[in-house]
């Protein structure tokens, strides 16, 4: 019997696949955060090219079919939609096989294990809810936020999967905290000031909200700056710190976090002076996304590591 039963779990399909998930954890953990990243830029393509109400109804395009028609007067808008969605299936691939691998070898981190795959579902539900409500801005902007917030997660879930190792410094919670609390409420705002604009992501609305674009976007500009003081005094704090370990991961933490937050800035102020226009507006949505990612790497890598300090106080 001890020889038979390794031989029956090898030719268990699904005790394969989960060995195969197990193996390639670590992959699995990174391609989630370019597929979270990855929706959120087609998602942006599909209300930069008026797509958003591209294909009729949901979970189907159109009634009595899941694909888009070619049909003359829509032109490419169906496809470009059902492109949209079509990669959420890819991402909901992805997620299972995050939520398998890190329930097997990560058992602390189970439950966090499963955000991606629940966060696909409510995704998959509120994107149904936008295209029935005809794009209304109140649903649109749950929408996006929630990928970011998916992004933030899937980047602090890859970290702490491979145990990554922390900064070794002062205590710096306080200002991490605020400069994660100025990042909600930039990019809050920011949905705020796209939904006030031109870009609404239906070919026939060119006017979501009742806020005068201008005003909008001068608050979000002034929590921008705000994020960049923040951002500054992290860095002075943090400037001699680094982690264990040949690279050291914490320098290149917020060297690339000040890096993507002054090119994120930079886009933002050509797109604002330059009119809005379509491939500005969709390179600062994929900024967005980068910027909450180098955010979330930087909140992980620059807050001590909690064992390590109890174990010096101990000593």
């Amino acid at each position: 019997m001890t020889t038979t039963a390794p031989e029956t779990r090898s030719r268990n399909p699904f005790q394969r696949l989960r060995r195969f998930l197990v193996r390639h954890g670590r992959a699995l953990t990174v391609a989630n955060i370019f597929t979270q990243g990855g929706i959120i830029v087609t998602g942006g393509a599909v209300r930069l090219t008026g797509s958003g109400l591209g294909c009729s109804t949901w979970p189907q395009c159109e009634p009595g079919t899941f694909v888009p028609e070619l049909r003359s007067e829509l032109g490419i808008h169906p496809f470009i939609e059902f492109g949209n969605r079509t990669l959420t299936f890819v991402l909901l691939v992805v997620a299972v096989g995050v939520a398998l691998a890190v329930w097997d070898t990560r058992p602390a981190l189970r439950w966090w294990g499963l955000v991606p795959l629940l966060g696909v579902v409510a995704q998959a539900i509120i994107g149904g809810i936008t295209v029935l409500a005809d794009l209304n801005p109140v649903v649109v902007a749950p929408h996006l936020l929630l990928s970011m917030a998916l992004v933030w997660q899937a980047v602090w879930l890859a970290l702490k999967y491979r145990d990554a190792p922390r900064r070794d410094g002062r205590c710096i919670k306080s200002t991490l905290r605020t400069s994660s609390v100025l990042l909600a409420g930039l990019l809050v705002l920011g949905t705020v000031t796209t939904g006030a604009g031109p870009h609404s992501g239906d070919a026939d609305a060119t006017e979501r909200l009742g806020i005068d674009p201008e005003v909008a976007a001068q608050a979000h500009a002034l929590i921008v700056w705000a994020f960049v003081a923040v951002l500054a005094f992290l860095v002075w704090r943090v400037r001699s710190d680094r982690s264990e370990g040949e690279r050291d991961e914490v320098g290149k933490a917020w060297k690339v976090l000040v890096a993507v937050t002054l090119l994120q800035a930079l886009i933002g102020y050509v797109q604002y002076f330059t009119g809005l226009p379509e491939i500005i507006v969709g390179a600062h949505l994929a900024g967005a996304a980068i910027l909450t990612a180098a955010h979330s790497a930087a909140f992980y890598l620059l807050k001590r590591d909690r064992t390590k300090v109890r174990a010096q106080a101990a000593a």
